[in-house]
């Protein structure tokens, strides 16, 4: 921690230039950074001495300070003046633990998955209007090896993405998809045919996507819950719409909704 300040003062009293030409912004995050580890490190610091640990004026520190508050980053003690890390740190920090644990809790039932099907398993959660990637396990028929994990992709023209949407309200529905893009010409772009689509969704327990996103791509999901019984993830296969036909569709379908359930226990789901 002391060679960091160190060389953080000494870029900060030489005027040091950051990656993108200037001393501005990313100098900013950098000070405010800093003082999330100071207070991490001191328990709590009044602005005085933060801005003596960030070598520079009272009034910035107090800037950097109230940016933190307003996103919950850091708080108020009781003590006027001082501070100490925020319930903001847990939000984020949970939100990145949550991923990691279903990551964890999945991993063995995707692979066992992929073995059993030869086709591409996907786990995929919600992120702000997205679908996000947060693995992937490779059948033994994959034709492709690019690797989705990390990439976002549109709610309405994937499986994974109606399986997130299925049971939220039409109102937060219309919220996160917008103007419903056409990627295809299979895609649904009528709000009304998109909400038909959901309720046999929520019917069935799993939702089919082929050739709404990309042309020759077909995928199946189905949903993951948590210990209450809310959708926290989906799992699908993917494949070639040429080798997922509806043959396969119908052999699938059991078999992704048993996985999603085993996954789900996993996280504290009682069975019915």
């Amino acid at each position: 921690m002391a060679r960091r300040c160190e060389y953080g003062r000494a870029m900060r009293n030489t005027g040091a230039q950051d990656e993108t030409g200037g001393t501005g912004t990313v100098q900013s995050v950098d000070r405010a950074v800093s003082i999330l580890e100071f207070l991490a490190q001191h328990g709590t610091l009044g602005v005085t001495a933060l801005a003596k640990e960030l070598g520079v004026h009272k009034s910035t520190a107090s800037r950097l300070v109230a940016a933190l508050e307003r996103r919950g980053l850091v708080e108020q003690v009781e003590e006027r003046g001082q501070y100490r890390i925020g319930v903001g740190i847990l939000r984020l920090a949970g939100a990145t633990s949550a991923r990691l644990d279903l990551v964890q809790q999945a991993r063995p039932i995707c692979r066992e998955l992929a073995a059993d099907t030869g086709d591409t398993v996907n786990l995929v959660t919600l992120d702000g209007s997205s679908a996000l990637y947060i693995d992937q396990i490779a059948g033994a028929s994959t034709l492709s090896s690019y690797n989705w994990v990390g990439q976002r992709i549109p709610l309405h023209a994937t499986s994974n993405g109606k399986i997130l949407l299925s049971e939220l309200t039409p109102a937060e529905v219309s919220r996160l998809t917008g103007e419903l893009t056409a990627y295809t010409d299979r895609t649904l772009t009528s709000a009304g045919a998109f909400g038909r689509e959901l309720d046999e969704v929520r019917k069935n327990g799993f939702a089919v996507a082929r050739d709404e996103l990309d042309l020759g791509l077909t995928a199946l999901a189905a949903p993951i819950r948590n210990a209450h019984g809310e959708i926290v993830a989906s799992v699908s296969v993917s494949g070639p719409t040429f080798r997922m036909n509806e043959r396969h569709l119908a052999e699938l379908a059991p078999r992704v909704r048993t996985a999603a359930a085993a996954i789900s226990m996993r996280l504290g789901l009682m069975p019915t």
